[in-house]
């Protein structure tokens, strides 16, 4: 085949109703490399060396992607990639099919034309997407190499990775209308459009809002000292209404006799979202803490002993990622119950050493406020329909919804 101009080889395909694994030889003339990949559906047959490969990212590693085979969204399949340079794994990969047609809802927050239009569009335009990347969570997480590899590799890699994906759909009689590449950092979004990645769309939604601990952070005392007077007072303001509210870490077996209050709090939250291409399965979080054991950590709030909101995190290196939450949405109001839990999370970083906190794209004043910075983010996409994707960029700019924030600056 022919990839960019340059001749490659493709060996055999395997495709089998498992669809254990794929395997395409990419060779380089000009590199003088040998790469190929194989695509599979199940952890258990991942290389031995994947968890190596994938060390500094946890969203890649094994005891994660158990997690999605076991309790991915009623709506997700996922498929796990090994990259070989002659037969070495030098790089691992994730990808995640999406039915929309299962999604009970896209979000039910937002009530207006463009929401009722943007839904009808997705439902019969996309309800099958393709996500080379983790669509679940925020961030660069896509893949992770064990040496550098140049970007025009990285390129074809992906983007026949999704080619293979899509013809193994296509053999069940499924049709991929959208495929997505995502989350990039600007350096690397900028890298990859020198490629096969310049023939896509380019996107940039909302910016994922990190906090960057400052090295003289040591406690939270130092963090509040930082602030200027308006948002030390409304620190002060929110422990204030928090007051009587206890928070406790939970054990897996905790976990699991909350399991029902903690799906229908984190169900409120999510189902209230702007827009939503997937829900949890009821056993996620268990299963994550079975999992990930100490790398993922449960954080309940009760009041007068009733479990009222919870928040999570993942233990990624020197980097907090937080992931889902929920919460009684009379709590949060009159406790400013988020905002807390936003307190609460930082405070952890600072007191355990952390870099940076990864807090993600929604609710970005509020996560300005307590000193996070928008980051900006890119993904790429195209639609299988070669006239839905000429006017593709039109389509998405019209159905994208406004966000109106004013960035805050809380620090002296």
């Amino acid at each position: 085949m022919y990839v960019n101009g340059r001749n490659y080889l493709s060996i055999d395909v395997i495709l089998t109703f498992n669809y254990n694994a794929i395997a395409l030889l990419l060779w380089s003339d000009f590199f003088m490399k040998e790469l190929s990949f194989k695509i599979y559906n199940h952890t258990k047959e991942l290389p031995n060396n994947w968890d190596a490969v994938a060390v500094n990212n946890v969203f890649l590693q094994s005891h994660y992607l158990d997690v999605l085979e076991k309790s991915a969204p009623s709506n997700m399949q996922c498929f796990y990639i090994a990259i070989f340079e002659n037969d070495k794994l030098i790089g691992v990969s994730l990808a995640q099919y999406l039915d929309l047609n299962k999604l009970e809802s896209f979000g039910e927050r937002d009530k207006c034309f463009k929401t009722f239009i943007r839904n009808i569009i997705f439902r019969n335009f996309g309800s099958h997407t393709l996500f080379l990347g983790n669509n679940m969570i925020t961030g660069q997480n896509g893949y992770s190499f064990s040496k550098e590899i140049d970007f025009e590799h990285i390129s074809d890699i992906l983007m026949e990775s999704a080619h293979e994906i899509t013809r193994y759909f296509k053999n069940k009689n499924i049709k991929i209308h959208l495929v997505s590449f995502k989350d990039f950092y600007e350096n690397c979004s900028v890298e990859l459009k020198k490629y096969e990645f310049s023939k896509m769309y380019e996107f940039n939604s909302q910016p994922n809002m990190v906090l960057y601990i400052n090295e003289n952070w040591n406690s939270k005392t130092d963090y509040v000292e930082a602030f200027s007077k308006k948002y030390r007072d409304q620190y002060k303001r929110a422990h204030k209404k928090f007051d009587g509210i206890i928070v406790k870490e939970l054990a897996l077996e905790e976990i699991i006799q909350h399991e029902e209050t903690i799906y229908e709090l984190y169900h409120y939250v999510a189902q209230n979202a702007p827009f939503n291409t997937f829900f949890l399965s009821k056993n996620h979080f268990s299963t994550m803490k079975s999992q990930c054991k100490n790398h993922f950590l449960l954080f309940g709030y009760f009041l007068d002993e009733k479990l009222v909101g919870f928040h999570t995190i993942l233990l990624n290196g020197t980097v907090l990622e937080t992931y889902f939450l929920g919460y009684d949405s009379q709590v949060q109001k009159e406790n400013m119950l988020y905002l807390n839990m936003l307190y609460n999370m930082t405070e952890f970083g600072i007191e355990n050493g952390f870099k940076k906190i990864i807090f993600g794209r929604t609710a970005l004043e509020i996560k300005s406020s307590i000193g996070a910075i928008p980051v900006k983010m890119s993904g790429f996409i195209y639609h299988n329909n070669k006239i839905i994707n000429k006017y593709l960029e039109h389509f998405f700019k019209k159905l994208e919804p406004n966000i109106e924030w004013q960035l805050r600056h809380p620090f002296k």
